[in-house]
Order: C-alpha cells, then structure tokens, then sequence
C-alpha cells in the first residue's frame, strides 16, 4: 500500500473496514465455489457457506474493539463450513485468519498463543472428524491447522517490530531532551566563565587602584589624585564587556552584528589595564606568532588575563612576566611572578578557598585539547604554564 492510501485509510477507518471486509467476503466466497468444484463426492449445499461466510466477515467489522470475541465467532463460523463439507483453504479461513492475526497484533504474548491453539485444535478437531481416510489428515487436519498457527506468527512478529520501534523513537527523543540538557549546562558553564573573568578582572583592578590610591594619599597626594582618574577608564572598560557577555543571552537569533571577541591582539591594552592598577608587565613572545582560530584565541587571552587578575590581588610584589612561545604544533602560555602568596591564598588552588580562578583557567586550556599547570615556584613566586594545540596551516585558512 502506498503512502497516499494509507493517509486516506487513516483518515476514512469506517470506510476502510468495510473495504477490506468487502474484499475478504469475495475471497472467501471464491473459496466456497472452490470447495465445491474438489468435493470428491456430491458437493455441499451452498447456501448455509455463503450465510456463514457473510457472517464470519461482517464481525470482522469489531475485531478492534473485541478481538477474541470475533476469533471465536470466525472460528465457529469456519468450523461448521467443516462439518458441513466444505473443504478448510487458506481463501475459506479468511476471516478466520484476519482474526487471529489481530488478536496476536493487539493483545498480550501468552493471550494470542493461547488463542491460537485453541483455534487450531478446534480446526484440527473438525478436520480429523471430517476426514474419512488417513492420507486426507494432511489436507484436512495438518495444513488447516498450520495456517492459524502461521497468522498468529506473522501478527506476533508484526506487534513486536512496532514495539521495537516505537521504543526505538522514545529512546531517540529521550537521548535528544539529555543532548539538549547537555548543552544547556555546557552553555551556562561558558557564560559563567566568561563573567567571572570579565567581572574579576576589572574589579580586581579598581579595588587595586583604590588601594594604591589610599596608601599614596597622605605622602604623594598628586600620584593618589592621578591613579583615582583612572578608575573611570577600568570601570566603563567592566561596564562594556559586561554589557556585550549578557547582551549574547538576550538574543533570539544569530543575526545581529557582535562585537569581536577579546584575543592576544588585545595584550597591550590588558598591560596598560594592568599597569594603571600598579602591576608591572612584560611580555616576551617567541618562535613565529600565528593567526589564531577566533575561539583558540579568546582562550589563551582570558587565560592570560585570570593570571594577571590573580597576581594583582594576591601577589607580594607588583611585577609580572607574560611568555608567548609559538611552535609548529603548539601556543605555550607561561605567566610568572617573582614572590607570591602561600598556596593557600591562591584563588581556586585545588581543594583550599572558594575561587574560581585556576578552575577557570583550567577548563579553558582542556576544553580547547590542551594541558594545564598551576602551582608555587622553587624560588618564590607563582607559575601558571599552558600549551594550546594550534591549526594545521591547512585549517588555520580554510
């Protein structure tokens, strides 16, 4: 059937019911004159095997809503058209068949292999009371009875392959609500990331101008004046970064024009940031720099711009030192300071304070297939080491 009739058998079940009915009834009774014409001896009257056929066929019209009642009506309608002579093919059980093949489609397993028995015992019985000679069981009794089992078969077959795919859709929409869910957290770990790097290193900036400021108040009263000049410069640079991370969850579709996302082309002005917060910056940069995928490149810059953040609140000395080594295959980010704090004060250290910073930094550097380091240095200070795997020059410009 193709997909067009079926739509309209959908559409029109009364009226595809009767149809099918319809058409049955007309095999059937093609199977009545059949058994009439291979009756070896006088055939059987004909009139009671039409009023039976029509019967067996017009209760087919409920076999959905009372599908064992119509089996045993079929069933006894056939069985009498045994005993009155008609010989049991495959065309006269029709309804018999229709029957129990609906009954293995929509009941239990153990309800339709007990109703196929019943009704191919029944079948078999009126065969083997019917049948005169021994080498006719075959027809009569054996080949009747085989066809009942066959179409509680091939309905049980039916049933469990829509089983199986309707637990095959619930399994793919289960899968696609945890796939979603997936990235509904992976989504709000990245923005919680971005507005904590955003958020922390711009305060961590102005609370050490403020600082700054108050201790050079009472002796270098013009130095304090200058460095307070620049906490609006800090501020409105929080604001606008702030403002264009939480604008991103505001919008229903990709279509608006977004500001660049942040990378190492940015270093100056994060050094310059750095220094009017009283920090000192050097950066080195060797092997060949390289153009960076626009994701790789807000990863080593946010990386870069935590450690800063987390020298200028928690180092001893106002110094740093910003290494960029360019290989073939990898970006080595290495930021030290000469004379930190104890382990223990350092945001995020592993199971010590309740920051977030080397976590961060962390998730960034693996989540973008590379390796992280953290810790104190040998002689003094702090360390923070990473290698981001960079493009084949092949991806890299395509």
């Amino acid at each position: 059937m193709t997909e067009r009739w079926k739509h309209r058998a959908a559409g029109r079940p009364r009226t595809a019911h009767v149809v099918t009915a319809s058409l049955l009834l007309a095999l059937t009774v093609g199977g009545l004159f059949l058994a009439r014409t291979v009756a070896a001896e006088e055939p059987p009257v004909l009139w009671p095997g039409l009023v039976l056929s029509v019967a067996a066929c017009a209760v087919l019209l409920r076999r959905r809503s009372h599908p064992l009642l119509v089996l045993l009506v079929t069933t006894a309608c056939i069985m009498t058209e045994g005993f009155l002579g008609y010989l049991l093919t495959p065309l006269l059980m029709g309804p018999m068949l229709v029957a129990q093949y609906t009954v293995s489609l929509r009941l239990e397993r153990r309800t339709t292999w007990y109703s196929a028995l019943a009704a191919a015992a029944g079948i078999a019985l009126t065969g083997f009371l019917t049948t005169d000679s021994p080498h006719e069981w075959i027809i009569g009794l054996v080949n009747p009875a085989a066809w009942v089992l066959m179409a509680a078969s091939f309905g049980s077959y039916v049933r469990v392959r829509r089983e199986y795919a309707v637990a095959r859709a619930e399994h793919a929409a289960q899968e696609r609500e945890e796939e979603a869910s997936r990235r509904v957290i992976r989504e709000r770990m990245r923005i919680a990331r971005e507005l904590h790097d955003v958020v922390a290193h711009h305060l961590a900036l102005a609370n050490a101008q403020a600082g700054t400021a108050a201790h050079l108040a009472p002796t270098h009263p013009d130095q304090a004046i200058a460095m307070i000049e620049k906490l609006p410069e800090v501020t409105a640079s929080a604001l606008r970064e702030l403002k264009a991370t939480v604008g991103l969850l505001r919008q229903d579709t990709d279509s608006q024009e977004l500001a660049p996302a942040p990378g190492l082309d940015q270093l100056p002005q994060l050094v310059a940031a750095c220094a009017s917060a009283g920090l000192d910056v050097s950066v080195t940069t060797e092997g060949r720099p390289r153009r960076l995928p626009p994701g790789l490149d807000l990863t080593a810059y946010r990386i870069v711009q935590e450690a800063l953040t987390n020298i200028t609140k928690h180092a001893a000395t106002p110094s740093a030192r910003v290494r960029l080594d360019y290989t073939r295959h990898y970006l080595t980010l290495t930021i030290t300071n000469d004379a930190g704090s104890s382990p223990r004060t350092v945001p995020g250290s592993p199971g010590r304070g309740r920051g977030f910073g080397l976590l961060g930094m962390r998730e960034r550097a693996l989540s973008a297939g590379g390796t992280f380091h953290a810790g104190p240095r040998s002689g003094g200070g702090f360390e923070v080491a990473c290698s981001l795997p960079l493009p084949s020059s092949e991806e890299s410009t395509s």
